[in-house]
């Protein structure tokens, strides 16, 4: 950070691509389960339940299994960290008004927004993700996948030479369709949260808008804000006499 205390853009998307990357690798585990889970034959199902699954592709395919596609959910963290955080920072340009100004649907608007470019620029490492994660030789017809490979670079070969390009994109309405609507809610949650975190404190008057409190010095700290608002109070009161003392 500067002497501010502000972050640059390519040093916040830095940040974000590596808290996504963290966040993917401890919780991949459970992402390779449910994607066994829903792969699996409903009829002659391999797996009776979450623990069931996490048991069976530890003792049959080792540690490694439950990594399996790991590479590519990391690799996309990067674009769609940087594709969304790229359409957030060019919402004032867009809406011709500065971000905190946004109403709820602008707001809910602009997440809709974000998680489409950032989705459909991610999708084709989602793809190979999730093919990587259905292989499995213990499961009846190779876990059902369409190709058949030996690592990230040969899914997408064989992905592109059996498919097209555009096959590693197959399957992203239905994916759109689902975050599209939980990054809007997100966003706009996250914002008038924000906004009642501004009001609670008395930056603002309402947090329904993001009219400025008059006299506040936006600068100061929440606990620099409450001090002096106590020493004004305090400054105005008038002094008990002796007596009532």
């Amino acid at each position: 950070m500067d002497e501010l205390g502000h972050i640059s853009h390519w040093r916040a998307v830095m940040a974000g691509s590596l808290a996504g990357m963290v966040a993917t690798i401890v919780t991949y585990p459970t992402d390779v389960i449910k994607t066994r889970l829903i792969v699996q034959n409903r009829l002659e199902p391999s797996y009776q339940g979450i623990f069931h699954a996490f048991y069976k592709i530890y003792h049959q395919e080792g540690l490694r299994a439950l990594y399996r596609g790991v590479s590519p959910a990391i690799l996309g963290a990067v674009p769609f960290s940087a594709g969304s955080f790229f359409v957030y920072i060019s919402l004032d340009t867009i809406w011709q008004q500065p971000i905190i100004h946004f109403t709820p649907l602008q707001n809910f608007a602009n997440g809709c927004v974000a998680a489409a470019v950032a989705q459909t620029l991610s999708f084709p490492f989602e793809t190979v993700k999730r093919k990587m994660q259905a292989q499995s030789p213990w499961l009846p017809h190779y876990g059902g996948v369409d190709v058949h490979f030996t690592g990230m670079t040969d899914c997408f070969r064989q992905t592109v030479k059996n498919k097209g390009v555009l096959g590693l994109w197959s399957g992203l309405t239905p994916s759109l369709l689902k975050i599209v609507p939980y990054f809007g809610v997100m966003f706009s949650t996250f914002e008038f949260c924000k906004r009642v975190c501004l009001y609670r404190n008395g930056y603002i008057e309402s947090p329904l808008n993001y009219k400025l409190t008059p006299g506040v010095d936006q600068s100061l700290h929440p606990q620099e804000l409450r001090e002096l608002k106590l020493l004004r109070r305090e400054n105005f009161e008038p002094r008990k006499s002796a007596l009532e003392n």
